[in-house]
């Protein structure tokens, strides 16, 4: 027979506070109140392995948010967190495992990180590397627990707490010969301080972003961009808000908090489609830059009408980009005056004054008159100041598009410049005549047939 050499392990020796190892055992015997009978619950133990100090918690069911939660209660009850966690490749810990990049449960993670803990997942089938809690576990179960039978899991969590402060940590250990307590005392100062904020829990699922920008999470809507339309989002569900992250980055995309009542729909003004019933503070507010005649009028309208007024409102709104605003504001004080509450009525009162204009123009002599700043054709510079930023933001605003729908072209205005010239060329300080500047109107296309 052949007798290969014994496998050589090595002696692991840690600093205060440099690891600690977790894993699930079962507890002793006791009552399952949905059943009346006795069954053994999970022993959830965590142990130092500088002092071997453990805690130890029993529970009925394990879970991602249970084995956050248990962490946390070690962690508070130690006073400190050490730098690694030693971790067997349990689901609640470890989705995938692999020997170079393991891939952790997404809340474990970020409990973990939240204590600024980092995980040191075990090679499958490697219960040696934690060895130490392995140990605390049979330990437990053979002395604390052999033979005991309880009623509840508070009492069993109880005289675990009663059994590891009374002799657990008073013994003297096989391996240091030591006392425990008084090496827990030791490694203490060297735990990392608990962050002031507890870990908050939350569930993580992938949901995909509606046609309308929003995902759907317990029957409620919250909006997504700047995901885009079918693309997945991982969103995280905690107690009072909603998290939205990208799939890919975990990068925080948005936070909302979180809707009690189902068919809540939370979407700002600001990223929905254009809708005109939703647009009459917006109609008021460009009429009342107008003047405060046009408001009057688009707020009479609306009060009158309701939504279907906002038509008449957006075509007045657009006189504006073809004719001076003192022009509609004259035609809309001019509507108020006799109660005639029509955008064609405006529109005509408009134009009747744009031609008014255009013939005192034209009935002008021709000799060079004096500069004014001062006419109804002339916009002021606060005019001309709105209508630029308005050309700025042309491709952005989506209401001016909506107002080209109800608006009318207006007669396009060109002007013919000839200037005189001296009657002679060998004139040497004859003035030159004046120029004469002549406008000239000429319909559209669009009303030649009217």
């Amino acid at each position: 027979m052949r007798h290969g050499d014994p496998e050589q392990f090595d002696r692991l020796e840690f600093l205060p506070g440099e690891e600690a190892q977790v894993d699930y055992g079962e507890g002793a015997l006791t009552i399952d109140p949905r059943s009346g009978r006795y069954r053994r619950p999970r022993l959830f133990v965590m142990t130092l392995r500088y002092s071997r100090r453990s805690f130890r918690r029993v529970v009925w069911q394990s879970g991602q948010q249970v084995w956050a939660q248990l962490h946390e209660e070690a962690f508070r009850y130690f006073g400190g967190v050490p730098s690694y966690v030693v971790l067997d490749n349990l689901k609640e810990g470890v989705l995938k495992p692999d020997l170079y990049e393991p891939e952790l449960n997404p809340i474990y993670s970020a409990m973990l990180a939240h204590y600024a803990v980092v995980a040191d997942p075990a090679r499958v089938a490697d219960p040696n590397r934690k060895g130490c809690v392995e140990n605390a576990i049979q330990h437990t179960q053979g002395t604390a627990l052999a033979g005991r039978r309880f009623e509840t899991l508070e009492a069993q969590n109880e005289f675990l707490r009663h059994w590891e402060e009374t002799w657990a940590s008073k013994r003297i250990h096989g391996s240091t010969r030591r006392q425990v307590e008084a090496m827990f005392q030791e490694e203490k100062p060297h735990l990392r301080p608990l962050p002031v904020a507890a870990f908050r829990i939350f569930t993580e699922v992938v949901r995909t972003v509606c046609d309308d920008t929003t995902v759907r999470v317990d029957s409620s809507y919250y909006a997504a961009r700047p995901a885009s339309i079918g693309s997945q989002v991982v969103v995280r569900i905690y107690a009072s808000t909603i998290e939205i992250r990208d799939r890919h980055t975990q990068a925080l995309l948005r936070v909302h908090p979180r809707m009690a009542h189902p068919g809540s729909v939370v979407l700002p003004t600001s990223e929905r489609p254009f809708n005109p019933s939703r647009q009459t503070a917006a109609l008021l507010e460009s009429a009342g830059r107008i003047g405060p005649q046009t408001r009057a009028l688009c707020q009479q309208m609306f009060d009158t009408e309701g939504r279907v007024g906002q038509r008449a409102m957006w075509g007045i709104v657009g006189l504006s980009r073809k004719y001076p605003a003192r022009l509609v504001e004259q035609a809309c004080a001019h509507a108020i005056g006799n109660r005639i509450y029509r955008y064609k009525h405006v529109r005509a009162t408009v134009q009747r004054l744009f031609e008014r204009a255009l013939e005192r123009i034209d009935a002008a002599p021709d000799t060079a008159a004096s500069l004014t700043q001062d006419h109804p054709l002339i916009r002021t510079p606060a005019e001309y100041g709105d209508l630029f930023s308005r050309a700025v933001r042309r491709d952005a605003d989506d209401n001016g598009r909506q107002a080209e729908a109800y608006d009318d072209r207006a007669p396009v205005t060109r002007a013919r410049v000839t200037c005189a010239t001296p009657a002679s060329s060998g004139a040497t300080s004859a003035p030159a005549a004046a120029s004469h500047l002549k406008l000239e109107t000429q319909p559209h296309d669009d009303h030649a047939g009217n």
